[in-house]
């Protein structure tokens, strides 16, 4: 998987609204449960009860959006003492839960430092060029709606699954669809892991398509261990959605500027 660190597509306005996600993402995650110490592992049981109280609220969970089946008891967020040693209290919930803001509410929750990142990286690369084609309100309407497609989309397939769903994937997913779109041959500088990190200047289609192409493959469960764990359908519903909802901005869309060949080495760094 090749890492994308910039983009050649100048933007003609300030992306505030992409600006305000990569904000809004950073400060919900510090305020997260266990989560700011989680890079140095840090969590005990009292944090991680915390935080398994703090997700089953705010989470979104598939049984709950499709069934809406709301479980009777739930992680109170306190440690007790049972016959098989110290755990989380479970309880009746204390408050009401809306499984549709849920979906809302989950798209700035993340399960670490590297998912977080990652998800920014993404975020920061692609998104100003699609708020810029689009403008700062359609914008943001164009990632909601891209996020709850990718939630729903997921929680149709895993519709009697209790576990939650977190992160901002599914939006960004829809981002890179509308890039991949709008702005196919846009270069963008990615980093190779080949012994060391090899820098090349490719084509978006290349760079995005690759990636589309691997969530696609590890949603059916082909060539990882952690299918269960990530959820690659909703990468891929999300992705769909985007580039559906891009195509008709395609026509009047300003091709980006384009240098010539693909550069790597030293060649490619001085026009970083």
């Amino acid at each position: 998987m090749v890492i994308p660190v910039h983009d050649l597509n100048p933007v003609r306005r300030t992306p505030w609204v992409t600006y305000a996600l990569l904000a809004a993402n950073v400060v919900v995650f510090l305020l997260t449960p266990g989560m700011a110490g989680s890079l140095t592992g840090g969590s005990g049981l009292a944090q991680l009860c915390h935080l398994q109280a703090f997700l089953d609220h705010y989470a979104a969970v598939p049984r709950e959006l499709i069934h809406h089946e709301m479980p009777r008891l739930v992680p109170t967020g306190d440690v007790g003492v049972g016959p098989q040693g110290p755990g989380c209290v479970i309880g009746p919930p204390s408050y009401d839960k809306s499984p549709e803001l849920s979906v809302l509410t989950a798209m700035f929750l993340h399960g670490g430092w590297l998912h977080l990142l990652g998800n920014m990286l993404f975020l920061w690369i692609f998104g100003n060029n699609i708020e810029d084609r689009m403008g700062h309100l359609r914008f943001l309407l164009f990632y909601g709606v891209c996020g709850i497609a990718a939630a729903y989309a997921f929680a149709l397939l895993n519709a009697g699954s209790g576990a939650p769903l977190i992160g901002a994937s599914g939006a960004i997913a829809g981002v890179l669809g509308a890039y991949l779109v709008l702005y196919p041959r846009a270069r963008v500088w990615v980093l190779v892991p080949f012994l060391v990190f090899l820098p090349l200047r490719l084509p978006a289609w290349i760079v995005l398509g690759l990636w589309f192409v691997l969530q696609a493959v590890h949603s059916s469960g082909a060539g990882v261990s952690d299918a269960g764990t990530v959820a690659y359908a909703a990468h891929v519903a999300g992705f769909v959605v985007g580039l559906l909802i891009a195509l008709p901005l395609r026509p009047g869309t300003p091709p980006p500027p384009q240098p010539r060949g693909v550069l790597f080495g030293r060649r490619a760094r001085p026009g970083w």
